[in-house]
């Protein structure tokens, strides 16, 4: 795994790549820096931007667009995140040469049409539907509201019925026009493939406008403890909580170990331990951590029975907070340790995932090959340098909950 760099107009688009003869295939992944979700004026604009960049080329249509894909078997998918606006391809090398003149056709003219987006709103709509019977979304959306109030991150990425139905095809073309910007653009490139076929990758950067550098805000997680209650008829309580995790980039592999011990380990994780084993209130229950560029928080679940939600949230609560008392055993840091030492070659075993790690080191600004680096700083890690650790970060105490339950 390395970075090269292509010349695109003004600009230098870093390339990661790997050549692999694992498999006659070959993998790019268009990667626009903070042009997702964050970036959107009107709720659900971006993921339905993304869609309409999926119904294929104007001229050809969605239809044709769609067959002459799947005929050769090629995989040809425009995402968005919070972050990012991607677009990934997958393909048997033989038709790489063909299938980039099919991206090239997507960037130049898009189906951009009034047929599209009105096709693209009713499927979006019904998802929207769909969603309101979802009760793990509803709980989710619920605790993204008190952590982010006023962002983004408050209103469901997908939008709601009123801001879906005041999108215009102008709107879809100013996002698109924003997004996908060369002066926000990485790739990651690799398969059966040489570094000299970077070249061909020319002729999609000529195509894609240079224009602004986006930038990201910092949003900051509530501390303010709130519980929120949606009621719902429901045979289960769904409890999401969540609160912020301030943890500098050289602490991150210590917050890895941390909240695996505390919650993300499955059986024998503090909260699994306390919530299902002990006291039975719970088939599951995890913690886990999320760093974006954006944002950082520690969130977790529950599902539990209508009338032992108001025990489950005080086992949560207890359970964080004797973890920032007490620390962790150092039982508990070997047996961390074992597991996520020993699950490395499964993690690395593939192409793909290599990509995903590679990719997600270079988006947050440390070098290719960062991850074994911070496995060997696990291997190395003391009981007593982890449990400050934990002591300096009771910020993860001031939770917030978001409950979905029926009327009691």
């Amino acid at each position: 795994m390395e970075i090269l760099h292509l010349k695109a107009k003004n600009d230098d688009i870093p390339v990661i790549f790997e050549n692999s003869k694992e498999l006659n295939v070959a993998y790019l992944k268009l990667i626009f820096k903070a042009s997702g979700v964050c970036m959107q004026k009107i709720p659900g604009l971006a993921k339905l931007s993304a869609m309409i960049l999926n119904e294929g080329e104007k001229d050809m249509g969605s239809s044709l667009f769609a067959k002459e894909l799947e005929k050769r078997a090629i995989s040809m998918y425009a995402s968005v995140g919070f972050e990012t606006f991607t677009i990934e391809i997958n393909c048997l090398k033989e038709h790489f040469g063909f299938t980039l003149d099919m991206l090239k056709k997507l960037l130049k003219n898009p189906n951009t049409s009034e047929q599209s987006l009105e096709k693209c709103k009713n499927i979006t709509l019904g998802e929207i539907a769909n969603n309101q019977n979802d009760n793990d979304y509803l709980a989710r959306c619920g605790l993204m509201q008190i952590l982010y109030p006023d962002t983004n991150l408050a209103t469901p990425s997908i939008g709601t019925q009123e801001s879906i139905g005041s999108i215009k095809l102008k709107d879809i073309k100013d996002y698109l026009n924003d997004a996908l910007d060369l002066k926000n653009l990485f790739i990651v490139f690799g398969g059966d493939v040489d570094k000299g076929e970077i070249s061909l990758l020319q002729d999609i950067t000529n195509v894609i406008k240079s224009n602004k550098k986006l930038s990201l805000e910092k949003l900051q997680t509530s501390q303010r403890g709130s519980v929120k209650e949606i009621i719902k008829q429901s045979e289960q309580a769904y409890i999401y909580f969540g609160s912020p995790y301030n943890v500098a980039e050289d602490e991150k592999y210590m917050a890895s170990i941390a909240t695996f011990i505390l919650g993300e380990g499955g059986f024998g994780a503090r909260l699994m331990e306390e919530i299902r084993v002990k006291r039975g209130l719970a088939y599951s229950a995890y913690a886990r951590n999320l760093f974006n560029l954006s944002h950082s928080q520690i969130f977790g679940y529950l599902q539990t029975k209508n009338e032992s939600k108001d025990e489950a949230i005080s086992v949560v609560r207890e359970e964080f907070t004797k973890f920032i008392t007490n620390g962790v055993s150092d039982k508990e840091l070997e047996q961390a340790k074992k597991f996520l030492l020993g699950s490395l070659p499964l993690r690395l075993e593939t192409l793909f995932k290599r990509f995903a790690i590679a990719q997600g080191e270079f988006y947050q600004g440390k070098e290719i090959g960062d991850f074994l680096k911070e496995l060997e700083k696990i291997k190395n890690l003391k009981l007593d340098d982890l449990n400050n650790f934990i002591k300096q970060h009771d910020e993860i105490t001031k939770l917030s909950f978001c409950v979905l339950r029926n009327e009691i």
